[in-house]
């Protein structure tokens, strides 16, 4: 039988910023292009995968779909930030984008055309005024897109917490956010509800040209809104479900996918909840020191796929924030249109748990922790972590009480589970203790060989009947490696 797990994609595709999107009978996702173990953001040209959507398991590679070279701007800015794809009025697809570069932030907003959603794609223009003046109002950053019966919305922008921060003065706020964003003084003083935040702005039929300035859709200083505690930060996405409009964002937390809900369009959000943390922070109360994974940045969306509906998100790896991987859940929309937090898991996409027979990649983990994971970049610190070392994707430097969590397999019929390994720095002497319950105790436990070369240790279990997680997690000294987990 055919399985899929995350991250969804090949494994040395490092694809974040998620936009799934219907066209026809297939599902798209556009994202930003990630190097494997670069030392930055988006360092790669746009590439997409499709599906069908009658079969979320058979992914196709659709190529480069569009090269930052195409537009006039590079290589001023070199790196093509997070995308969106929304079909036009005339039949044909419009790609949105912002160009950056190391240190300098997005100043136009890119539309790139094709006759396929698919691509390829050919640079379009930049999104602007009747009379050809860039559009620059805000902070051009992260474009979400919609066709609204018609109307075409852009939306965009960014938010960091200068002016409820205690610790800036508003003069050092205004300082703050001109080195920033490369914005005057007086665009900062005197754009109403000032620069940052989430904007919406109509196009018109040539999808490049505005037929208004930008205006906020809610209000940028959050405290004691229902906002606070789940601040915008970047990430705008749009959909809309019957006559509601859902804005999906990453909040100022980062590792969280979260909803706000209007009537409108452009006006009258509110909070609704978080959709998904790439650490499971919040899941069922789970607190931000109790992450299971290293967290960072989050991006992405919904969609409704052959009936039902799915949260595409990222994860880190490389212990960076500059290769992540595309990862899906499917999640539930309630009939008062909330949205219930999700958990991150390995089976994602495959409609239920993965067999408990064959080899699977131990990289495909959804809990990964030493108990006190970090936040963002950490490139000097030791702990568990998954990476790409010739060639070879796997989970490096596993030491005493570190967990490694998948969820979930049919264990129904498992009588063997094991473990691919090897030395990674320092000789392991100990064991794999394997939990089916996070804080359960042990059904069985793998005894490690010291070894260079990737081997194969195991253990017979009891048969466990239905579907569980299976967590392994080391006892001992020393340090090791896993490559493949197996069932048999």
């Amino acid at each position: 039988m055919k399985q899929i797990f995350n991250p969804f994609l090949p494994l040395y595709e490092c694809i974040p910023d998620g936009e799934p999107h219907v066209f026809g009978d297939r599902v798209y996702v556009y994202g930003s292009h990630d190097k494997e173990g670069g030392d930055f953001f988006c360092m790669l040209d746009y590439v997409c995968y499709s599906a069908p959507v009658t079969d979320l398991k058979d992914w196709r590679y659709e190529g480069v779909i569009y090269k930052a070279s195409q537009d006039p701007d590079y290589p001023k800015h070199e790196f093509m930030y997070a995308p969106d794809v929304v079909q036009g009025n005339d039949g044909r697809y419009y790609l949105y984008y912002s160009l950056a570069g190391r240190k300098e932030c997005s100043y136009l907003m890119s539309v790139a055309v094709s006759d396929s959603p698919a691509g390829p794609f050919e640079f379009h223009g930049y999104v602007q005024y009747p009379d050809g003046r860039p559009v620059q109002d805000f902070i051009i950053f992260d474009p979400g897109v919609i066709n609204d019966n018609g109307q075409i919305r852009l939306y965009y922008g960014v938010w960091y917490d200068f002016d409820e921060n205690p610790n800036y003065t508003r003069e050092q706020s205004i300082v703050k956010q001109m080195e920033m964003y490369h914005k005057t003084r007086e665009e900062i003083e005197n754009t109403e509800g000032g620069v940052q935040g989430p904007v919406t702005v109509e196009l018109c039929d040539d999808m490049i040209t505005v037929k208004h300035k930008p205006k906020h859709i809610f209000p940028i200083l959050y405290k004691g809104t229902d906002f606070d505690g789940h601040e915008f930060f970047e990430a705008s996405s749009i959909r809309k479900i019957g006559s509601k409009y859902y804005f999906i964002y990453s909040t100022y937390n980062q590792h969280e996918l979260a909803y706000a809900t209007s009537d409108y369009p452009d006006r009258d959000f509110r909070f609704g909840g978080v959709i998904i943390s790439n650490g499971d922070i919040g899941y069922k109360g789970r607190k931000t020191a109790d992450r299971l994974m290293r967290t960072g940045n989050n991006h992405g969306s919904i969609e409704y796929i052959n009936g039902e509906w799915y949260i595409f998100y990222h994860r880190q790896t490389h212990k960076t924030e500059y290769s992540r991987q595309a990862c899906a859940e499917k999640i539930v929309m309630l009939p008062d249109g909330s949205i219930p937090q999700v958990e991150i898991t390995s089976c994602g996409l495959n409609g239920g748990p993965l067999e408990g027979h064959g080899t699977y990649p131990a990289v495909i983990c959804c809990n990964l922790t030493n108990g006190k994971m970090p936040h963002s970049n950490c490139p000097d610190m030791r702990l568990p972590h998954i990476i790409c070392k010739n060639g070879e994707r796997i989970i490096s430097e596993i030491d005493n009480g570190n967990l490694i969590g998948y969820k979930y397999f049919d264990l129904t019929d498992t009588t063997r589970i094991g473990v691919y390994t090897r030395t990674c720095d320092i000789k392991p002497c100990g064991e794999l203790i394997i939990k089916t319950d996070i804080d359960g105790e042990p059904i069985a436990k793998i005894q490690i060989t010291d070894n260079a070369e990737w081997t194969l240790c195991y253990t017979d279990i009891a048969s466990q009947k239905g579907s569980y997680p299976v967590y392994f997690e080391y006892v001992g000294t020393g340090s090791i490696e896993l490559k493949e987990i197996y069932f048999g």
